[in-house]
């Protein structure tokens, strides 16, 4: 960054709050070929968690209203690389 040359290792993420509606995103999917959604994003319970994967593999997770599951998964992506490199 800034001309540094030195390479981004971090796990992306971010979060916005908008009146009621909280979403959290962790992760890089460019392109997925699979999207699971565990919960509902119904009106009224707005609350799920959606998991992008490419070939099997979790690329990145969009979180509405469960602000633990967020954390989780980016402790999880923080290990992945940990281990990968």
């Amino acid at each position: 960054m800034l001309g540094r040359r030195e390479r981004f290792d971090a796990v992306p993420f971010f979060w916005t709050e908008q009146y009621d509606f909280g979403l959290a995103y962790v992760g890089h999917a460019e392109r997925w070929d699979q999207a699971d959604i565990d919960g509902q994003l119904d009106a009224e319970t707005q609350k799920c968690t959606i998991t992008y994967r490419r070939r099997g593999k979790k690329l990145a997770v969009a979180i509405v209203h469960r602000d633990l599951e967020g954390l989780r998964a980016e402790v999880e992506f923080e290990r992945t690389m940990a281990t990968t490199e």
